[in-house]
């Protein structure tokens, strides 16, 4: 287990990022035989993606029902989508040959394309975490002490307005 980190971090990850959500939903819990290959897949999959660093994977949580992954590029995770000798088509193609849209199982995702001053992140009292699991941690004190300042300095470097009161 990762130790606490008692100060304010924030991460330092001067490009964009992938963030992938996939997850699945069990519509007819009784059908055990339907759902139990696809909940195994997942983490196939991420291990898969673990021992190969040049696949473009920085990292993720699994979660129950969804994982949260962190990708370099769109292009490596539609590459790693499209191989046919990974663990990924296979999976998909046996989703659509036992399932496909009987409705027994439900399949989702969600991917975000976050370019470089996008994204900012602070994380207080907690080993690294989340995006802080696979980019640098620095201090997020002094110029990197607010959310705002973090986003500009990410970004196109210049300060961002103030917020007006509506």
């Amino acid at each position: 287990m990762k130790a606490v980190i008692c100060e304010r971090m924030t991460v330092d990850r001067p490009q964009g990022v992938v963030v992938f959500l996939i997850g699945m939903r069990v519509n007819r819990w009784w059908k055990i035989h339907k759902w139990l290959p696809v909940m195994l897949a997942m983490p196939r999959m991420l291990r898969e993606l673990r021992a190969n660093p040049s696949s473009g994977y920085l990292g993720g949580s699994l979660l129950p029902g969804m994982s949260v992954q962190y990708w370099d590029s769109i292009e490596s995770l539609l590459a790693y989508a499209a191989d046919r000798s990974g663990a990924h088509f296979p999976a998909w193609a046996a989703f659509y040959k036992k399932i496909g849209t009987k409705g027994d199982v439900g399949i989702w995702h969600e991917t975000y394309m976050v370019p470089a001053g996008g994204f900012e992140a602070v994380y207080v009292n907690t080993p690294p975490t989340g995006l802080g699991r696979f980019a640098p941690l620095v201090s997020a004190r002094g110029q990197r002490g607010r959310a705002r300042t973090r986003l500009a300095a990410a970004g196109t470097g210049a300060p961002l307005p103030a917020p007006t009161e509506a």
